[in-house]
């Protein structure tokens, strides 16, 4: 059986929606993965381009309010930015609360090259940090994994 995972941000609109795509990726057959919002915005294009680099087409994907999926029960419930962790709404069926902090791509300034660069190292950091998750969980099945 496939363990749940929910991946928390403010907009869903770029971190939580690359953790998503590249955990499916990475993982799918052992990961149920969704994400979601506390105050959702829409799919940004800078998310979609940086992964279409790597060959992953989250285009498809969708914001999503955090409250679609109160009630359900979740192996991993992670929020991926301050804002969230703050915000987040209750998961009690969740087994495992994590917070994972990383900058929000959306807000980088500068020419639109510097922001793509801010895109791509986000993604990088996400990939980095779910191959430790994934490696975590693989030695610990369902338990509890440190934050």
């Amino acid at each position: 059986m496939k363990q749940r995972v929910l991946f928390l941000c403010t907009g869903n609109s770029c971190r939580s929606q690359m953790a998503e795509g590249l955990l499916r990726h990475l993982a799918g057959e052992r990961f149920d993965v969704a994400s979601a919002g506390t105050e959702p915005v829409g799919l940004n294009p800078g998310a979609v381009e940086v992964m279409k680099e790597i060959g992953l087409d989250i285009s498809q994907h969708r914001s999503k309010r955090a409250d679609e999926f109160l009630g359900q029960p979740f192996d991993y419930v992670i929020t991926v930015c301050d804002l969230a962790k703050e915000a987040c709404p209750t998961f009690p069926g969740a087994k495992s609360l994590l917070h994972w902090s990383f900058d929000d791509p959306a807000k980088a300034e500068g020419a639109e090259e510097a922001r793509r660069l801010v895109f791509r190292r986000v993604r990088d950091e996400i990939a980095e940090r779910l191959q430790q998750f994934m490696d975590a969980a693989s030695r610990v099945g369902t338990r509890r994994l440190a934050p």
